[in-house]
């Protein structure tokens, strides 16, 4: 026996949900959700929703101070660390015991 399928027009809901992605109230809630915590990640990085242009020029800005601050802090560590291991090492090689070739 041969199933009759019949291609029956499409409702108003299934046209909603395949154009959503799913039923119009679960989309809302993940579409809050999702929102939520983009908002509390755009939050910790200093953006503004009031005014996002000025919040993001702020960013590259701190962004841009920030790489100059990590060169003056890796600079001030480096003189640090030479003035003890440079004498040590000068001193090293030239009383250190000759080596046969």
């Amino acid at each position: 026996m041969v199933q009759d399928v019949r291609d029956l027009p499409a409702g108003r809901s299934d046209g909603l949900n395949r154009f959503l992605g799913g039923s119009p109230l679960a989309v809302a809630f993940r579409l809050v959700l999702l929102s939520i915590l983009v908002g509390v990640v755009l939050a910790a990085i200093g953006f503004d929703p009031w005014n996002i242009i000025y919040s993001i020029r702020l960013l590259f800005q701190r962004l841009w101070d920030l790489g100059f601050d990590a060169v003056n802090w890796l600079w001030r560590y480096f003189l640090l660390g030479a003035v003890i291991v440079v004498p040590i090492w000068l001193l090293s090689r030239v009383f250190g015991a000759p080596r046969n070739r």
